[in-house]
């Protein structure tokens, strides 16, 4: 009996080995990487209708997956909204290597379920529909293929990490343009699908420009017609670049670095990428000078974003979720340090002079003080609600959020300034980006609100709890002249616009615009006469004090108003008429300057001339 138990037992230790080691092979084999393969065609350009195939191969060696799921990417990383790709998704169908028709199935909104029937090698196809010109989305027609692969090429589930190539059919005589690199003729390959999704694709026959800084080469490729000057554009995006390069530590993190410029009548904007940026804008906005340096501006926004944001990761954003949000507080600093930068690098490219690059930021301040959001949410709240509000703006959001941009910019400037203050000029904001591109991406790490303002402490030399308290994180209003201090300057309100003696005017507090032969109101801002006295949006004004109104006679006649003077409005609110009568309130109509302090100190001069690089 004890032989018999004894002989079971180990009969039952070796079928248990047994099977551990199966166990152990099969999952040895299924996490066998694929080769990866997408073909991406254009047979009717006319018909707007990208073609995409996705070939998997496992090896010899791998177990055949019972099921596979190819995955459709629900957003595109710079553009934080969910975007839901997978709407301009149709005809899919999938098969084996022998041509043989696979069972598969939708299982939810982005996803698409697919049985291999034991088969190591498979493909699928679809098409995707593209009319949709900006910096997110695609676009096929005659003219043109341009396109962001993450709203075009869906991954593998469970293989993100995975390399793939990617091959494109293009027209004759087309071009192709993407910031990954070669692997054949018309063919180019990424390492995983984070740099497959960062590299956008122009498939036209652009013109380009060529340049290079410290011997690495870099182009402008560009699609449609405007009035630029190629050379002075090459010239000056030249100079963004090396000034960029010095101001992050003379390293440059690519081999190589494509511009994709399209010009259009109605497009702008950008988004950042690895080693490649996608730009719009409109094709006549090169001239007069003022016009032009807001493309330079839009250039030198985006190529500093090839640190902050995609080196310098804030810390949800990257490895990255494609099938939801990614949560961070730090847009601010990805978006808004990097906004503050995009002029200053202009500045000390010698693009802009020192009198509008501070005329610009007395713009940016009277404009912020004009949003009442800035009362009620703060640059981190803005950050983290980017995904529900930045993008589904409304005629209440002025009253209820702040712009991450506008508001980290003037934070990313007001730190700039104290800790240049607090170290006597011997560190400042460059100092700390420096120190997150070596401390953090240098070692593969992502960095947290407190690592920012851990590394600005210690720049500065002591604790700014008491900054980033009211400035990140809390809402109180900024104290410019504190800040403009420590370069020798303050904020002038003593004069009006047109160079007249400040004073106070009649407010309405409320945004008309002019549709048709029709006057609506646009917004209300909170607190004004407007709000408070029951104008809402979307009234049609249709006289003021009796008189038919448009948006030139309205502005007019309200100009000629006095601080607490009663109007009598005529409105249509769902086409009902009524009377509206509405006191004026008062705001000054001094318009913000910067001027220099009457007796700036040697250290005040010293930390001007170091934080606008000039002489």
């Amino acid at each position: 009996m004890s032989s018999l138990r004894n002989s079971v037992l180990k009969l039952t230790i070796a079928l248990c080995v047994c099977s551990v080691a199966v166990a152990a092979q099969q999952a040895s084999s299924r996490t066998a990487v694929p080769e990866i393969a997408f073909e991406v065609s254009m047979s009717k350009p006319q018909t707007h209708m990208l073609e995409v195939e996705v070939r998997v191969k496992y090896p010899a060696s791998a177990l055949a997956a019972a099921e596979e799921f190819l995955v459709m990417p629900v957003w595109t990383p710079g553009s934080y909204m969910i975007r839901e790709f997978a709407r301009h998704v149709q005809d899919f169908q999938a098969k084996d290597a022998s041509g043989r028709a696979l069972q598969w199935e939708k299982t939810n909104k982005n996803t698409w379920r697919i049985v291999p029937n034991g088969a190591r090698e498979w493909s699928a196809s679809y098409r995707v529909y593209a009319n949709e010109l900006s910096v997110r989305t695609n676009q096929l027609n005659s003219d043109h293929a341009f396109w962001n692969n993450a709203a075009l090429l869906m991954y593998l589930d469970g293989y993100l990490n995975a390399p793939s190539t990617l091959r494109i059919l293009a027209p004759q005589p087309w071009k192709i343009a993407t910031g990954l690199p070669a692997a054949g003729k018309n063919t180019f390959r990424a390492e995983n699908f984070d740099i497959l999704y960062d590299s956008p694709v122009e498939v036209s026959n652009f013109k380009m420009i060529s340049f290079s800084v410290k011997n690495v080469p870099h182009r402008i490729v560009i699609d449609g017609e405007g009035n630029y000057d190629p050379e002075k554009m090459k010239a000056d995006v030249q100079k963004i670049v090396a000034t960029s390069i010095e101001l992050m530590g003379a390293e440059i993190p690519y081999r190589d670095y494509t511009f994709i410029l399209h010009l259009r009548s109605n497009t702008g904007g950008g988004l950042e990428h690895l080693n490649s940026t996608a730009l719009g804008y409109p094709r006549f906005g090169f001239q007069p000078e003022t016009r032009y340096r807001g493309f330079l501006g839009l250039v030198s926004h985006e190529f500093f974003h090839l640190w902050n944001v995609k080196r310098i990761r804030p810390d949800a954003l990257g490895p990255f979720d494609y099938n939801k949000e990614n949560y961070t507080k730090l847009l601010w600093v990805a978006e808004g340090i990097t906004s503050y930068y995009g002029d200053l690098i202009l500045r000390r490219a010698g693009l802009m002079s020192e009198k509008d690059y501070l005329a610009s930021l007395a713009r940016a301040f009277q404009s912020f003080q004009r949003v009442p959001g800035r009362r009620v949410m703060s640059a981190e709240e803005a950050s983290f609600d980017t995904w529900i509000k930045y993008y589904r703006q409304d005629e209440n959001s002025v009253n209820s959020q702040i712009d991450y941009y506008d508001k980290g910019a003037i934070v990313g400037l007001l730190l700039d300034l104290e800790i240049r203050k607090l170290t006597h000029n011997s560190k400042s904001l460059d100092d700390v980006m420096r120190a997150l591109y070596s401390e953090f991406f240098k070692k593969n790490r992502n960095y947290t609100p407190a690592d920012f303002q851990r590394l600005s402490e210690q720049m500065a030399g002591t604790s700014l709890e008491e900054f980033f308290s009211r400035y990140v994180r809390g809402r109180e209003e900024f104290d410019y002249n504190r800040a403009l201090a420590a370069a020798g300057l303050r904020l002038d309100l003593s004069e009006a616009s047109a160079g007249m003696k400040a004073t106070e005017k009649a407010y309405l507090g409320a945004d008309l615009s002019q549709d048709g032969d029709r006057l609506l109101v646009s917004r209300v801002l909170e607190g004004s006469p407007a709000y408070e006295q029951g104008l809402n949006t979307g009234d049609q004004i249709v006289a003021l004090d009796n008189m038919r109104a448009n948006k030139e006679f309205f502005e007019a006649r309200l100009a000629e108003k006095r601080p607490g003077q009663l109007i009598s409005l005529t409105i249509f609110r769902f086409d009902d008429l009524s009377l509206m009568p509405i006191k004026l309130g008062s705001m000054s109509n001094a318009a913000y300057r910067i001027v220099e302090l009457e007796k700036p100190t040697e250290e005040q001069r010293k930390i001007y001339r170091s934080w606008l690089g000039t002489n």
